[in-house]
């Protein structure tokens, strides 16, 4: 019998294809290498320690939604909203999140650094006052007579004026204690003051957790009694910007993915930040979320509008405001504040 051999026409062809297939194979890993590579590393800072709200965030790095846009993001916590826009603007972060009431406060006394926002979170913001009904808090207007526990120089008790002048409270009429920040929470909840001002969503999630009654505790936002101002925007170092616009645009809409996903499915978008949390109960977490969801990011502006963007007609309406409690060098203009051009299509930005 002959040794079989094969054709050399077979071979020549089979050694062929493999060629093509290598060289194929390495010019793939060629293109991940070059766009790995080429990705724009952006560090981003929160304005305080993860916490619910800041599920959209996480949920787009754990998805890899800034990867595929070509970033490689850090997401780092701060230790208040001021340290955050310090951040931004020295430029030691290039994006973060932050109140946009202070961006414009920052703004006006440090008008050569180069911040603004780029996104508007919070469509209205979470400053409220807190009160306990047991304590004869049931209104704003509840107050006279009785005792406000606030730090003076806190973001949230700068509006006491706008919330004195839109709502005819006498002033003179209420004891304002000031009381530092550690403090204020656990004090209302041994009923030494009888309300104070911070973050709504803050507030009273730590109150529950400290054992006050939730039928005890009221809620006044500051948003429903005249207060017309925006809340958290994200916000950017204006350099990097300008060096990677597109960098800036990607990442929004990749934060925008996150945002939708965590609006239509609180509790799943939750489990990103409770892997951050050492300690921490989900359903206060989970609560904390929806909170936010509910009051100050879905708004009717929202519903009508889309995420993200600012109306200049109200924030005009809010600088004014903003004169009651602060006296500015100069009155800013919306421009000077926010940077509409790195925001998603509107199509793209409406409520789905």
């Amino acid at each position: 019998m002959r040794e079989h051999r094969p054709r050399k026409g077979n071979w020549a062809r089979r050694a062929g294809r493999a060629g093509v297939f290598a060289a194929a194979a390495l010019t793939m890993l060629a293109t991940v290498g070059a766009a790995y590579a080429a990705e724009t590393n952006l560090h981003f800072t929160l304005d305080r320690k993860f916490e619910g709200p800041a599920a959209p965030l996480v949920l787009a790095l754990d998805s890899g939604y800034y990867k595929a846009e070509g970033l490689n993001v850090s997401i780092d916590p701060a230790a208040s909203v001021s340290e955050a826009v310090t951040r931004v603007a020295s430029g030691d972060y290039d994006m973060g999140i932050a109140d946009i009431n202070v961006v414009i406060k920052h703004r006006d006394t440090n008008p050569n650094d180069a911040v603004k926002a780029v996104f508007v979170i919070y469509n209205r913001p979470a400053f409220a006052v807190i009160g306990r009904k047991s304590r004869g808090i049931k209104e704003l207007k509840d107050l006279e007579g009785h005792k406000l526990g606030a730090p003076i120089d806190s973001d949230s008790f700068d509006l006491w004026p706008i919330l004195v002048k839109a709502n005819g409270i006498d002033a003179s009429k209420v004891a304002i204690e000031n009381i530092g920040f550690q403090v204020r929470t656990p004090m209302l909840a041994a009923g030494q003051v009888d309300a104070i001002t911070g973050l709504s969503f803050s507030t009273y999630i730590d109150l529950k957790d400290r054992g006050v009654p939730a039928d005890d505790i009221i809620v006044l936002p500051m948003a429903d009694y005249g207060v017309v101002l925006y809340g958290a925007a994200i916000i950017v170092n204006s350099s990097f910007a300008e060096a990677h616009p597109d960098a800036v645009k990607g990442f929004l809409r990749a934060y925008l993915r996150g945002l939708k996903r965590t609006v239509a499915a609180p509790a799943t978008a939750l489990e990103h930040v409770m892997s951050r949390i050492d300690s921490g109960r989900k359903n206060l977490e989970l609560e904390r979320l929806k909170m936010v969801i509910n009051h100050n990011i879905i708004t009717p502006e929202v519903r009508a509008n889309g995420y993200g963007a600012i109306d200049g007609e109200r924030f005009a309406q809010g600088i004014d405001q903003l004169t009651l409690a602060y006296k500015f060098k100069e009155k800013p203009k919306l421009g000077e504040i926010f940077d509409p051009s790195f925001l998603p299509p509107a199509a793209e930005r409406k409520l789905n």
